[in-house]
């Protein structure tokens, strides 16, 4: 299902723990602690009042995490694991450095305190800086030392994992930002030249991947869920169980045999193969690239992807309240905020004013995620390539979805963050009149070319509605813009009852904006299957 993810069988937890030791980030004089490898030289802590430092010891032993003038201590349980919850961190312009000590001690050195986000999707999402438009110009700018980056590495595993397999921090610059995601570095980019703040981006996405590869196994049981996932997760897992029972006596035999073959100083016999979860199917991703993560301190995640979920309708809708219900579940960190693209547009232009077809549904389950607390949407409907499912103007997906966190996360509280959402229709003397929010400071007719920024086109017509009648018969339909509303007809249809909007697979051409130059959402006012 994931090509290119599939690793050898891991090794023994002994094996991890000493090699994680080996390769920690920082400098240390012995290996009695380790933490994660989201830890290391060059990262950002999240600022705040709840920034967890977690890791590994020597079961009762004291671990002791010092960074900016705080410190706490924690000791590590039967399992050896420890937490230190750091509790008012503020923001810093200049580099700090942390320790961990407990007989060792572990120093991160050229460290941050900011804020944290989390990149995460498929392909358009993966894609890097240095596949966009104007990449050459934007590598050599890219001069942000108080942006870090972290890219996590391509990882499907069968059950949730503790840690990386590798990973480093590195600081913004053009030899570190070519292939990073250009989507978050965008984003990030944005936010940091208008606050200032120090922004440490986390990248982990894969191309060609579904939502519920990234959605953890607990998440299905407790959301609809009509496509069932819920019992294939079960199945695996019980599955994966049994083959476990099955090797049992064959590990307890090559215990014995082992205590007497070193006791005797005879060969010490193969140890037995262990059966590995299976490395695909649902969850996949989520326990090798997201899992690992929590509960670092983030302040909020970007999300862009449906492509490879792009036939579903409603069901994606309820997808995307599993991953980001149970995300948000599982760090502990509240509603914090998520933000995603709506799918852009491509391959042809639609010419049938029904429309419906191809990705028109997932986009409309997309607008309806809205509906979830402390969300927000970039529509891309008009930087999109009719040729090319990866459109290069990433520049563009990362300020629209920035603009929400500016707004709610930031205190920009004037700022308009998205283009006119589809809000109500009344029917008046045989045309339908149409109301939105995100009005902003107006409606438009807009062009969107390239980078530059949207342009009214003056006494333009509006393109892309369709109307009709209780025949449920489409037709393409006159538009114009009065005040705040759109005022839609069609001589074919004198007795309207629904309205379309770019409500189809590519909506190349459609030009309804508001006059802070972003793209109504497509819409329906029908519920037709």
């Amino acid at each position: 299902m994931v090509k290119g993810l599939i690793f050898a069988a891991a090794l023994s937890a002994a094996c991890v723990g000493a090699c994680a030791a080996a390769g920690q980030s920082g400098k240390t004089n012995a290996p009695d602690i380790r933490l994660p490898r989201i830890f290391g030289d060059n990262m950002v802590l999240q600022s705040g009042p709840a920034t967890p430092v977690w890791g590994w010891a020597p079961r009762g032993r004291t671990v002791t995490v010092t960074v900016a003038g705080q410190s706490g201590a924690a000791k590590a349980d039967r399992n050896g694991k420890w937490r230190v919850l750091l509790t008012d961190l503020r923001p810093t312009r200049e580099p700090v450095e942390m320790t961990v000590k407990a007989n060792s001690t572990i120093t991160f050195k050229n460290v941050l305190i900011g804020d944290l986000w989390l990149g995460s999707g498929q392909s358009n999402m993966d894609w890097g800086v240095d596949g966009c438009v104007d990449a050459q110009k934007e590598i050599a700018d890219a001069n942000y030392p108080q942006i870090r980056l972290f890219a996590v590495p391509n990882e499907a595993k069968g059950q949730p994992r503790d840690d990386l397999v590798e990973g480093q921090w590195v600081v913004c610059s053009p030899d570190t930002v070519r292939s990073f995601s250009a989507v978050l570095y965008f984003f990030g980019r944005e936010i940091h030249r208008k606050t200032g703040m120090p922004l440490g981006l986390i990248r982990s996405c894969v191309g060609g991947t579904a939502i519920e590869l990234w959605t953890p196994a607990s998440a299905f049981p407790e959301f609809p869920d009509p496509a069932n996932i819920a019992q294939e997760v079960k199945r695996r897992d019980a599955d994966y169980r049994a083959s476990v029972s099955g090797r049992l006596d064959a590990i307890e035999t090559w215990v014995k045999e082992t205590r007497i073959a070193l006791k005797t100083g005879k060969p010490v016999p193969q140890t037995p193969v262990w059966p590995e979860p299976p490395p695909d199917g649902p969850a996949i991703l989520y326990n090798g690239m997201i899992h690992p993560l929590i509960p670092y301190g983030i302040r909020g995640a970007i999300w862009y992807q449906g492509e490879s979920n792009g036939g579903e309708g409603d069901t994606y809708f309820q997808k995307m309240q599993a991953l980001i219900g149970s995300w948000r579940k599982l760090w502990g960190r509240g509603d914090f905020p998520f933000y995603f693209v709506q799918l852009a547009n491509w391959l042809e232009p639609n010419t049938n004013p029904e429309g419906g077809d191809g990705w028109a549904k997932c986009r409309e389950a997309q607008t309806k995620a809205l509906s979830i607390p402390n969300t927000g949407m970039a529509v891309a409907i008009d930087v999109g390539e009719a040729g090319d499912i990866h459109p290069k103007n990433k520049q563009d997906v990362g300020k629209r979805l920035a603009l929400w966190a500016l707004r709610d996360d930031y205190g920009m509280k004037d700022l308009v963050v998205s283009g006119p959402l589809f809000k109500s229709m009344r029917v008046e003397g045989g045309q339908a009149r149409i109301s939105f929010d995100f009005v902003g400071s107006g409606l438009m007719v807009g062009v969107k070319k390239g980078l530059d920024p949207t342009q009214e086109v003056k006494d333009g017509q509006l393109k892309g509605f369709a109307i009709s009648g209780e025949d449920r018969k489409w037709y393409w339909a006159n538009a114009r813009i009065e005040g705040s509303e759109v005022v839609v007809s069609s001589p074919d249809v004198p007795n309207p009852v629904a309205v379309r909007y770019a409500f189809a697979m590519n909506p190349e051409g459609c030009n309804l904006y508001n006059r802070e130059g972003l793209p109504a959402s497509p819409f329906r006012t029908d519920d037709l299957p």
